[in-house]
């Protein structure tokens, strides 16, 4: 039997109560102490109103018509449900024999209607305290039956004692049906939940039908009953016939299914105790029977819980673990894209520096011829110019101006040559194909030769201020200037350049700005130096925002095809390789400040020395 939650009705009180001015008077009495109060007028009544609602506690007169106060007392104890809801017995006086009659039957207090008020409601509200402490939280959807009872018997014309039982029966609270003909009864009869009785008596000693006949199918009936798993109803059997052969007979009824056999001279009232007796044991073994349904219900309910549980966390584990596999896979796939674009940037890097090493072997050559022969012309012009200078014709003079054009020429050809040779060498220097290798760098020479190979992207008008307050020796990888510092410094000049006004037809198309390096040695407490690069500019700065991306691979401010997204994230990992720190910030004149930071080593062998060789500071203006 399906059970639902119990509603909360402990204070809710069912008076039953047949005097309709008693009935008025106790209401307004409980009412006034703030008790909710639902009367009915007999025990038959209040034992059908159970399935509605269960109050806190019963306040029954004794004297009712037909059930009286102690049966239906007796009644609420008969039923698991309502074996613990408190009776209190009111009646009109003390009578002899009638408060003991009333406790035993199941009440629980036993007091006159004459009593103080104060000490009625005293006494309902100890009874209710108790009651609280041992309700039941879940009910099932039928609370109360009444027992059915079925006689088997002639019609009541042709036996008198069968109506005093009858009247007996129902005085008790049963539903009590008379079936004078068995012949009519069904097998179907057994299995109607509505219909079916507790409890069957049979009049052995009649002369219209066999009695042992009935019990034996009624016994039949009743084994396929038990095997579906039912508590089949009982049957008692009622002989009054004198018989000479008793104790067979007996035999002979129990054989055939009885439960109890009862003689009919022991009157009505003992009659209707042996069947209440049957009723209590089989009204007994359904609220059994309906705790162990209920008990079984509970435990599938538990281990599905516990399934769907299981269920549910074995579902949240599989999808953490895909969570995890799928943001594993897209860490992975990240740094394949990061590595490949690396790849890519350094096989770039490599065919070029191979490229301008290449170029600067080839104009490296021609250069060599030419500024071997250009002295030799240089001084074969002084010889003829000395030669001329003796002559006295009248071409002398237009002569000599020639010749002195042309040494003007060979004198601005050096300096062009000398400018040559210069940018051959810092292309040689920068091409090297040994960058991944840690090795011993002038950092003063190898900056200046960054800023050479980008003279032309500064142009006149940006000033590069150079501030090296750091040891000129470095232990590092040459990637560290050529890369690395290359790729802030040409960054910090398409910011200036980008920041220009529209108009600079004022400064001659000239873009104007600055950018400052910084070298110094900081000190810390672990004992390690570290070898710090400070490049700002005085562009328009990074925007927040773009700094927290700014090193991340693909990602640029530039438009599109002006570049890659590489440059800073290639320059990060380097920086990475050293075991040094890059960060971005905002300069003091609002421009860019990267903060290049790496481990100081002079050298495998000390080279270089630990102190600092300090250059002054000095301020360069490209041209």
């Amino acid at each position: 039997m399906p059970l639902t939650d119990r509603e909360d009705h402990t204070d809710t009180l069912l008076l039953v109560e047949d005097s309709d001015t008693q009935a008025l008077r106790i209401r307004r009495m409980l009412e006034s102490h703030g008790f909710h109060v639902h009367r009915v007028a007999s025990g038959e009544e209040a034992l059908d109103t159970l399935d509605e609602r269960l109050p806190g506690l019963v306040i029954a007169d004794y004297h009712l018509p037909g059930m009286n106060g102690g049966q239906l007392a007796r009644q609420l104890r008969m039923n698991a449900v309502t074996r613990t809801i408190p009776v209190l017995i009111l009646t009109e006086g003390i009578e002899p024999g009638l408060e003991r009659e009333g406790l035993e039957s199941g009440a629980d207090a036993y007091i006159p209607k004459s009593s103080d008020p104060a000490l009625i409601v005293f006494r309902i509200r100890a009874l209710l305290r108790e009651h609280a402490a041992h309700a039941p939280s879940l009910l099932p959807q039928r609370v109360f039956r009444r027992a059915r009872i079925m006689v088997i018997a002639p019609e009541p014309a042709h036996r008198r004692a069968v109506p005093e039982l009858i009247d007996q029966l129902r005085r008790d609270g049963h539903i009590v049906t008379l079936c004078p003909d068995p012949a009519r009864l069904e097998p179907s009869l057994l299995h109607d939940p509505d219909h079916v009785p507790d409890c069957v008596v049979i009049d052995l000693a009649c002369r219209e039908f066999d009695g042992l006949e009935v019990c034996r199918r009624l016994d039949e009936w009743r084994q396929e009953d038990l095997l579906s798993g039912n508590v089949p109803p009982r049957i008692l059997g009622v002989d009054g016939a004198p018989r000479p052969d008793a104790k067979e007979f007996s035999a002979r009824v129990f054989e055939a299914g009885i439960d109890d056999l009862v003689s009919r001279d022991v009157g009505p009232a003992a009659l209707a105790l042996r069947i209440r007796v049957l009723v209590r044991r089989k009204l007994l073994q359904d609220d059994v029977r309906r705790i162990e349904v209920e008990r079984q219900a509970r435990e599938i309910a538990v281990k599905s819980a516990r399934a769907e549980a299981a269920a549910i966390a074995s579902k949240a584990s599989l999808a953490e673990a895909l969570e995890q596999a799928n943001r594993e896979l897209a860490d992975a796939n990240r740094k394949l894209i990061e590595t490949q674009g690396k790849l890519v940037q350094t096989a770039k890097m490599a065919s070029l520096g191979e490229l301008v090493a290449g170029i600067a072997h080839e104009i490296n050559n021609p250069l060599a011829f030419i500024l071997a022969h250009k002295d030799t012309v240089a001084r074969g012009l002084d010889r003829v110019i000395g030669m001329e200078a003796s002559c006295a014709d009248p071409d002398h003079d237009s002569r000599a101006a020639i010749l002195n054009k042309c040494r003007d020429r060979v004198g601005s050809m050096n300096m062009g040559l000398r400018r040559i040779q210069n940018l051959v060498l810092n292309l040689r220097k920068f091409s090297r194909l040994d960058e991944g290798l840690f090795q011993l760098i002038d950092v003063p020479e190898a900056l200046e030769t960054v800023m050479a190979l980008l003279t032309q992207k500064l142009g006149s008008g940006i000033m590069v201020r150079r501030r090296y307050e750091a040891p000129d020796r470095l232990y590092c990888q040459a990637a560290l200037l050529n890369q690395v510092i290359m790729n802030i410094i040409s960054n910090a000049a398409d910011a200036i350049l980008a920041a220009q006004p529209d108009d600079m037809s004022v400064r001659g198309g000239i873009a104007e700005g600055e950018i400052e390096i910084h070298t110094f040695l900081s000190h810390n407490g672990e004992g390690q130096d570290s070898y710090v690069f400070v490049i700002t500019d005085s562009g328009p700065g990074i925007a927040p925002d773009v700094q927290e991306r700014i090193f991340e691979p693909f990602f640029t401010t530039k438009p599109v095809g002006a570049g890659t997204g590489l440059g800073l994230a290639i320059a990060y990992s380097v920086v990475q390789a050293h075991h040094g720190s890059l960060s971005v910030g905002r300069a003091p004149q609002g421009g860019a400040r990267f903060t290049i930071s790496v481990p100081w080593n002079a050298g495998p062998a000390g080279e270089g020395g630990p102190s600092p060789s300090v250059h002054p500071s000095s301020i360069t203006r490209a041209e």
